[in-house]
């Protein structure tokens, strides 16, 4: 018995040692030499300081920006998640209405949230919809604003997985970019 009892702790050693220290300790450097940018967070950083995740959706407020979709958590990646509000739920429906102001063009992801919380994407749809919005608060061109939306859509993964969807930080961002060019 004690014999089994020695051979089970050295297993539960080794197996500890590998799958908690050494296992992780290899992804990590994978990751730390082939995907150094995804591998901490995707960090975007302006001036030496973080604005941002590519990852992480942001609150947008201002007029002359793109909105990201709504949050039922804040965009607080803390406290990440949906709303539980299921397509049944008469208080979904009533946020929704009354966010949609009877218009019959507004794209689902501009009135619901994402399941985390926390989306940095946004559909084309959603982005074009803003353009008047933005060109109206920032005094660009509505033609160059739709440009600059098209630049940002990322396609399908492999041209197959997910849908056509354009990061609001980066769009953010290059509109900053552009509308400094411009003065």
């Amino acid at each position: 018995m004690k014999q089994h009892l020695f051979i089970s702790l050295r297993i539960t050693l080794a197996l500890l040692v590998i799958t908690c220290g050494i296992y992780p300790a290899v992804v990590w450097g994978i990751g730390q030499l082939a995907f150094p940018h995804q591998a901490n967070g995707s960090l975007i950083t302006r001036n030496g300081r973080v604005i941002g995740s590519e990852l992480i959706g942001q609150d947008f407020t201002s007029a002359r920006y793109f909105h990201s979709r709504p949050s039922a958590v804040n965009f607080d990646p803390s406290a990440s998640g949906g709303s539980n509000l299921g397509p049944t739920s008469r208080k979904l429906a009533e946020r929704i209405a009354a966010d949609v102001h009877g218009r019959h063009d507004v794209p689902a992801d501009a009135v619901t949230t994402s399941a985390s919380g926390v989306d940095p994407h946004i559909s084309p749809a959603n982005a074009l919809l803003q353009v008047a919005r933005v060109a109206r608060a920032s005094g660009m061109d509505e033609n160059q604003l739709r440009a600059i939306v098209s630049q940002h859509t990322e396609e399908r993964f492999l041209g197959v997985f997910g849908e056509p969807r354009v990061n609001v930080l980066l769009l953010n961002l290059a509109l900053d970019a552009s509308h400094a060019a411009i003065r």
